[in-house]
């Protein structure tokens, strides 16, 4: 291995796993504004949250939820190479959910000494598929269900909740500092959930954005309580993403286990 390669790998190997992972991100102009204005979102996938570097995320699976809880249509969507990006008017007074939910199950096992993998990326999971497709006597044969939350919010005028309640599916967040209130010198609580119920003990990391321009991560890490809550206190305003993940035997069949994800961007103002 060349000198200069060696050093890139050895410093790769001391990355923390937030450096090394690929992020997947919603990111709004901004969240706090007025009836009838319009916002706009990017989406992507990068190592680091933010960075346009890597591609666009997909997002036939979006939901847009208003702040009286009906649905509404994202205006002129386009996907390029390195985003995806939609438009928002914000016609009601209240708080938004900007989600992007994905539910997928997949299996991998051992053939010959070679991985094989079903569905083929991008395709869809289906019962008729797994049972055609996956062997029955598969060695080492694992089926893993993913749930995975990515969201933002933006608020128009008086915030509400009304758009921020659980599914009661996989991991989620409730607010008890508001989302859309939160401030550099004020701490801000939260609560996670996992299938409603409150998710003790799990690990949750911010990380702000401008990675590029920093020599380290700066991640902030906590944990939940019993209770589910963790209270962050933030450094700088600006963008902020937000991401926990819990793995659990709690899977749909014909998958064993499941891997309940969640990440939001948040916007941290000056006060």
């Amino acid at each position: 291995m060349k000198p200069v390669m060696k050093t890139i790998a050895v410093a790769a190997l001391c990355l923390p796993l937030s450096a090394l992972a690929h992020k997947q991100w919603l990111a709004p102009s901004k969240t706090v504004l007025n009836v009838d204005q319009w916002v706009t979102f990017d989406a992507g996938v990068a190592t680091d949250p933010f960075v346009l570097d890597n591609n666009a995320m997909r997002v036939d699976n979006l939901s847009i939820t208003a702040p009286d809880g009906t649905a509404v249509a994202p205006e002129n969507p386009a996907t390029g190479k390195l985003r995806a990006t939609f438009d928002l008017q914000l016609k009601q007074a209240g708080t938004y959910k900007i989600a992007v939910i994905n539910n997928s199950i997949a299996a991998s096992w051992d053939d010959n000494g070679q991985t094989k993998r079903w569905p083929a990326r991008g395709a869809t999971f289906t019962a008729e598929g797994f049972a055609k497709e996956v062997p029955a006597d598969a060695k080492d044969l694992k089926v893993t269900q993913s749930v995975g939350r990515i969201e933002t919010f933006v608020t128009a005028g008086k915030p509400n909740t009304t758009a921020l309640a659980p599914t009661g599916k996989g991991l989620e967040l409730v607010p008890v500092t508001g989302f859309n209130d939160l401030y550099v010198g004020e701490a801000a609580t939260f609560q996670l959930l996992l299938d409603g119920k409150p998710a003790a003990d799990v690990e949750v990391e911010a990380i702000a954005n401008g990675t590029r321009y920093r020599n380290a991560i700066g991640e902030i890490e906590v944990k939940t309580d019993k209770n589910g809550r963790f209270t962050f206190n933030w450094k700088q305003p600006g963008l902020y993403y937000l991401s926990a993940s819990v793995t659990d035997d709690k899977a749909e069949k014909p998958a064993t286990s499941r891997r309940s994800s969640y990440a939001a961007s948040f916007e941290v103002l000056s006060p």
